[in-house]
């Protein structure tokens, strides 16, 4: 179909020259040709008396289906909303444009060609006389060992142009597709990961990516990659620069990513700027781990909580005319039982939460009814609490021999479980397991878990299980002190267990536990357990002389 429209500033052209611009949309160029001679001499001749560049976008069938008036140092492509890249590796259309100085592609001509992903880019340079001089050509390239995003040919007289370009681009995308060989049955969603910060340090930085990979493989995420950038400061509509911003939509094309997640939090204007410029959906840390939480949510206290979470994240994201978020989403960032509520209104979205939050009240005082039960029992309560995939649902079931879900994801366990614990002195106590804690956990997450992390008030003591096999396992310490501080649960009773010993020296066991006053275990050894319970029994029950444990845990 073609276009009659004239995109650029006309303003100063003489009415016969505009003219001449709109005859551009009747042209149509055989396909297996880049141009045609007389027309490359039509464009040159028109650009060089109008004293400006000219651009044409044309399709795979040979149509112009844009043309482009610009100023003497370049054009400005319109959108090319009519031909979505959707699973293509090339958008399907190419530009070709005059250069007045007969000057070779520029560096705005070859970052056009990566950020929309043309079949071509090439520039046509006007003689003096207005006839054709050099012809500059680029295409991208697949993915390959030097990490060359795109090839620039050498200049060669436009009258010696013999390209057939049909062929040229089929063979393109097939050597794209080979290069890009996946397991076509990995049904995962492809990723690329980015961060972009200039807050801390390289180091902590890179932390927090190492975090949010795991969070991805929790969620079934395949990475493919990883971008990390410090600038000086931040670029409010695309958080990243724009060379690290071609730098990603080049990489995504290469390795036929779909999603791109990045660690820091993102504005509703930078989800919808980004993701229009990549055409790739965009998600952020929050809502990567809402997803999780979606997915991991079977309680229905936690579905509520999940639910609740969700609505307020995007409660702010179903204002403006974005596409981000205004219409129904599936796979990573769209899971999940509120995932339905994205178009309705914001009344009815807040109606929902208000409805919620009546749930939860509800839920809070059954809970609150079993706890009083608990206490009244007399049985002494333990809470393990953590750094998430820290071990303790592992801890929970060979403690007391059950069979709570257990994986080496983070988030694992989600929804908290009470089981009976027998010492060997015949003394009994209720321990529970809880959701692991996490640096930057989402807001609107904490706020809608909080009464569920409250429970941990009524606990006679926790246990503060770590991960001693983690590089961060400090860093994790602190999270997980600062946020029982944040609920008002810092006056409890605490023991530190060291989990994961038989991942670690000996000698730097030792020295740790010397150091933290800590108890180390390794929860898939048994037989390593029966310190802890000796120092439970001590903590417990502090009136008597427990004598040192030195059988083995069955």
């Amino acid at each position: 179909m073609l276009i009659s429209q004239l995109y650029g500033n006309t303003a100063g052209l003489k009415a016969g020259q505009i003219r001449r611009l709109q005859l551009i949309y009747r042209r149509r160029i055989p396909p297996s040709l880049l141009i045609t001679s007389e027309f490359g001499r039509y464009l040159t001749e028109l650009s060089g008396e109008i004293g400006r560049q000219i651009g044409i976008i044309v399709n795979r069938r040979g149509f112009v289906v844009s043309a482009i008036v610009g100023d003497e140092k370049e054009i400005v492509i319109p959108l090319l909303s009519d031909y979505p890249l959707g699973r293509r590796r090339l958008r399907g259309v190419r530009c070709i444009h005059t250069h007045l100085k007969n000057e070779p592609l520029s560096q705005d001509d070859l970052t056009d060609l990566a950020l929309l992903r043309l079949d071509m880019m090439a520039a046509i340079g006007v003689l003096e006389d207005g006839m054709p001089g050099n012809i500059f050509m680029s295409h991208l390239l697949p993915l390959n060992p030097e990490g060359k995003t795109c090839e620039v040919h050498p200049p060669m007289p436009f009258h010696r142009l013999n390209l057939k370009l049909d062929e040229f681009i089929e063979a393109l995308e097939d050597e794209m597709g080979r290069a890009a060989v996946r397991d076509i049955k990995d049904t995962r969603e492809r990723a690329i990961l980015v961060s972009v910060s200039t807050k801390g340090g390289r180091e902590e930085q890179s932390e927090s990516m190492e975090e949010l990979k795991e969070l991805a493989r929790s969620a079934d995420v395949a990475v493919l990659d990883a971008i990390i950038q410090r600038p000086k400061e931040l670029n409010p509509k695309y958080l990243m620069g724009s060379g690290k911003l071609k730098e990603l939509i080049i990489k995504a094309l290469q390795k036929e990513a779909a999603l791109i997640i990045f660690d820091q939090e993102l504005t509703p204007t930078q989800t919808r700027e980004i993701g229009e410029v990549t055409e790739l959906k965009v998600i952020d840390r929050t809502q990567l781990i809402l997803d999780i939480f979606a997915r991991r949510a079977f309680s229905r206290d936690g579905k509520v909580q999940v639910e609740l979470a969700q609505l307020k994240y995007r409660l702010s994201r179903l204002t403006g005319k974005g596409t981000s978020l205004s219409r129904l989403a599936g796979g990573i960032g769209g899971r999940g039982p509120g995932e339905t509520k994205l178009e309705v209104d914001r009344r009815r979205v807040q109606d929902r939460i208000s409805r919620l939050e009546k749930q939860l009240e509800h839920l809070s005082r059954g809970r609150l009814e079993r706890r009083r039960s608990r206490a009244a029992s007399g049985i002494p309560i333990i809470s393990i609490v953590g750094y998430t995939n820290a071990g303790k649902s592992t801890l929970l079931n060979v403690l007391t021999k059950s069979e709570t879900k257990v994986e080496n994801l983070l988030f694992a366990t989600l929804d908290t479980a009470s089981r009976r614990l027998r010492f060997p002195r015949e003394r009994d106590a209720v321990i529970t397991d809880t959701v692991g804690f996490i640096r930057h956990l989402p807001e609107d997450l904490f706020k809608a878990f909080k009464a569920t992390l409250e429970e941990m008030g009524d606990a006679d003591l926790l246990i503060h299980l770590v991960d001693m096999s983690s590089p961060n396992f400090e860093k994790q310490i602190k999270v997980v002190e600062d946020i029982l501080s944040e609920i008002g649960l810092d006056a409890i009773e605490r023991l530190l267990v060291f989990n994961k010993e038989d991942m670690v020296e000996p000698e730097i066991v030792k020295n740790l536990c010397r150091r933290y006053h800590a108890v180390s275990i390794s929860a898939i050894h048994p037989e390593t357990l029966g310190k802890l319970l000796n120092a439970l029994e001590k903590k417990l029950w502090p009136e008597d002389r427990v004598e040192a444990m030195d059988a083995s845990f069955d």
